[in-house]
């Protein structure tokens, strides 16, 4: 309460709280065209500025360890895979009338009331408390660390062990995948062989 009380407030409000509020419309505005273009292009362009954003307001907030994760993990991973996976498919560039699933407004009040229990939530668990800016980064690598392997240390490597299951899984998919396609390749070579020899022995 005291800190809350010694804040200067909304009305006074500081330059990081302003670039916050402005990258933060920034972010929003992104995440939108990112739901509504009917391009799946630029959909993918327009989520790296909104994951971006999201970065730049982790920096503002003194986290630059979830800052960088952000950036490296969804901006230079996920959204790279997206890319990927839309010319390996080779994907529409121009418009696509069939990227809509009819459930738009489901899906927009889905959206709106997760948006307003996530705001109340952390409204009501964060109303006193404020961060300082002027003071250490409570963000940084070495307090984030110790945080997590002395708090949420089993959580940690349950979610380690379900990622190592899934590359276990994608590898033994992957190698049955190149077994079946190499005994399939078999018969089909054996018959070209036969092919041929039959084609030989006719022109003799």
């Amino acid at each position: 309460m005291a800190a809350a009380a010694g804040h200067p407030g909304f009305l006074s409000p500081t330059g990081v709280e302003i670039a916050f509020v402005l990258v933060g419309l920034a972010t929003l505005g992104a995440a939108v065209i990112t739901v509504t273009t009917r391009q799946l292009v630029h959909a993918a362009l327009w989520l790296v500025v909104a994951l971006g954003g999201l970065a730049v307001e982790y920096l503002l907030l003194t986290a630059e360890f979830i800052a960088w994760v952000q950036v490296l993990i969804y901006v230079g991973s996920i959204v790279v895979l997206l890319l990927f996976g839309l010319m390996l498919t080779r994907a529409p560039i121009g418009r696509s009338p069939d990227a809509d699933s009819g459930n738009r407004w489901v899906a927009l009040g889905v959206a709106l009331a997760s948006a307003a229990a996530l705001v109340w939530v952390v409204v009501d668990a964060f109303r006193t408390t404020w961060i300082d800016l002027e003071g250490p980064a409570q963000g940084s690598t070495a307090v984030t660390g110790a945080f997590l392997f002395r708090n949420w240390v089993l959580p940690f490597e349950a979610l380690s062990v379900l990622l190592l299951a899934a590359l276990v899984g994608a590898i033994v998919l992957s190698r049955k995948h190149d077994t079946d396609t190499a005994v399939r390749s078999v018969p089909a070579a054996a018959r070209r062989q036969q092919d041929s020899g039959k084609g030989q022995e006719e022109q003799r």
